[in-house]
């Protein structure tokens, strides 16, 4: 196709012999398709780099209507050009309860729309001018100063590669023009049948449909494919891209395995749909003309966007459906409890990471709340099983923080701004207080009723409304960090601090309390001081922590994100 590949892919040596040179036609061929491979990851993952900053932004103010939705997945994913980043920012967003299943869904129908881009791209003859975009995507990216040009640098390279893979893969091909077993072999696919289940097996092993669809493109620019062929074998993609979807979510989150599983039904159904009409499809873009790399181009568009507008109307019965294919199971055990919010796939979309990871924090701080709420009645007269309960709650809070700073720790190995430094930094201290109020929890306050429970001591009522006063505030400092740092509000985390006065005086006045009753004439009153300035002494700390949590709320990105406490 383009003479000055010839030398690279020994295109001369190739056709000037009578028999075909199968080793080189193989390695070229494969080699085509690495480059082509390695293009589309590099411009996928700098465009998540150079659009990572609006896609949380937008995800998040999706609103409930389904055709925005739709438009909104086709639009990101024509952006990042990766249906399966799409998707997973969907699910976590549904998982945090930001959108409903059956929203999710019109979120991924869109995005099926959004990855015919790369075939429309593909579609146009550019090959010969291959190499010009790879030689200016280095030059930006090897010169480039500021991290947002180096990644508009590896967008342009990456794409270059793609249009060199897919011109070093036509030159592959060309001695098959006249190869009668190969011409043979294109024409067996004219049974339709034969060509989706030849595309979606091909689709699944490279794990991209770009990438089954560029092939196509090629074959049939050569003349080896005929449309009706072509059409079958880019429908049989689309199975296989939800098929490589699906078994990514084996070991996922439930809503993760329910969108993965609409995606397949979604996309199998669609072809079934258009089985009997690929013929129909074939003519429509025939009468559009413009060659058949264009028209395979075009019925690629067309059968995704008339899908989208078919199944639209249906998202909630779809949803429904994968629901009850796949209900609910029960919670891990707590030993073995898993993060819900986040996930390494987001790791090279920083500030989407960084927003899955806030969401997992609140989550283990909602732990930490059951754990505060729990223990003074288990101190003050709980049997000691109420105080296991407790301890208990802690392995989850321990497993969680683990996981947490886990993921925090690889998302700092990524390319971050300025503001998402500030967050993770946020993030990583939020992590640890609120893991430093689980751990006085359970290693003070619960070490305190067990105490009280060998000393046989029973609290009196006016000490016991003092230190319930004193929690009751320590709590209400608690809950207001948890909704500053949910609501990325300073005026809340700003409130939270100026109770410090009203902390302390609370904490003098109970201290003052207990010296009158040190001196009182009650059994165990030694012991028993000791307990109760213990436990205002570890409220007091907990307070401190939350208030060292509030102070980091200015460094989280104003995004309205929620989580169960």
């Amino acid at each position: 196709m383009i003479g000055t590949l010839a030398p690279l892919v020994a295109t001369e040596e190739i056709v000037g012999s009578t028999d075909i040179e199968w080793f080189i036609l193989v390695i070229t061929l494969f080699g085509g398709l690495a480059l082509f491979l390695h293009g589309m990851d590099r411009m996928t993952e700098a465009l998540k780099v150079v659009a990572g900053d609006r896609l949380r932004g937008i995800l998040s103010r999706l609103t409930s209507n389904r055709v925005v939705g739709a438009a909104t997945g086709a639009g990101i994913t024509a952006i990042i050009q990766s249906s399966s980043v799409t998707t997973v920012l969907v699910v976590g967003f549904t998982t945090s309860g930001l959108m409903t299943l059956g929203q999710a869904i019109g979120v991924i129908l869109g995005a099926n729309v959004g990855t015919t881009v790369t075939a429309q791209i593909i579609a146009f003859k550019v090959t010969k001018f291959a190499l010009l975009p790879v030689a200016i995507g280095f030059a930006i990216t090897f010169f480039g100063k500021q991290a947002h040009h180096r990644a508009w640098g590896k967008v342009i390279l990456g794409l270059g590669l793609v249009f060199f893979g897919m011109a070093v893969m036509a030159d592959a091909m060309d001695p098959l023009r006249d190869y009668q077993p190969f011409i043979d072999a294109m024409n067996g696919l004219k049974n339709p049948f034969l060509g989706i289940l030849v595309g979606a097996g091909f689709t699944a092993v490279v794990q991209s449909s770009s990438a089954t669809t560029g092939l196509v493109i090629v074959l049939a620019g050569a003349g080896l494919v005929e449309l009706e062929a072509a059409v079958a074998l880019v429908l049989g993609a689309n199975i296989g891209t939800s098929v490589t979807a699906a078994l990514a979510a084996i070991g996922k989150p439930r809503n993760a395995q329910r969108a993965a599983l609409a995606h397949t039904l979604f996309n199998t159904l669609g072809v079934i749909i258009w089985l009997p009409f690929i013929g129909v499809l074939s003519n429509m873009v025939t009468s559009v003309g413009g060659g058949i790399e264009r028209e395979i181009a075009n019925a690629h568009t067309i059968f995704n966007l008339a899908n989208t507008v078919i199944f639209i109307g249906f998202t909630n019965q779809l949803a429904s459906l994968v629901t009850r294919a796949l209900p609910d199971r029960k919670e891990e055990t707590e030993r073995l409890i898993r993060a819900k919010y986040i996930d390494k796939e987001l790791l090279k979309t920083p500030p989407l990471a960084l927003s899955r990871a806030r969401l997992e924090v609140l989550r283990m701080a909602g732990r930490v709340r059951r754990m505060l709420v729990g223990i003074l009645p288990g101190v003050l007269d709980g049997p000691g099983t109420a105080l296991m309960k407790v301890r208990e709650l802690d392995d989850e809070v321990d497993s969680l923080h683990g996981q947490i700073v886990r993921f925090l720790g690889q998302v700092s190995q990524t390319e971050l701004g300025e503001r998402d430094t500030d967050e993770l930094i946020a993030l990583m201290e939020a992590t640890n207080n609120i893991e430093a109020i689980g751990d006085i929890i359970e290693t003070n306050m619960v070490q305190l009723g067990f105490h009280r429970i060998d000393i046989n001591f029973d609290m009196s009522d006016a000490t016991r409304d003092v230190i319930t006063d004193l929690h009751t505030l320590v709590l209400e400092a608690y809950d207001g960090a948890m909704e500053a740092i949910t609501a990325s509000d300073p005026d809340l985390a700003q409130t939270v601090s100026d109770m410090k006065p009203t902390i302390t005086s609370q904490v003098q006045a109970a201290s003052a309390h207990q010296a009158t009753r040190l001196v009182a004439d009650a059994p165990n009153r030694v012991d028993a001081y000791r307990l109760e300035i213990d436990l205002i002494n570890s409220l007091n700390r907990i307070y401190y922590f939350t208030k060292r949590t509030a102070r980091a709320v200015p460094a989280f990105d104003e995004v309205d994100v929620s989580a169960p406490h």
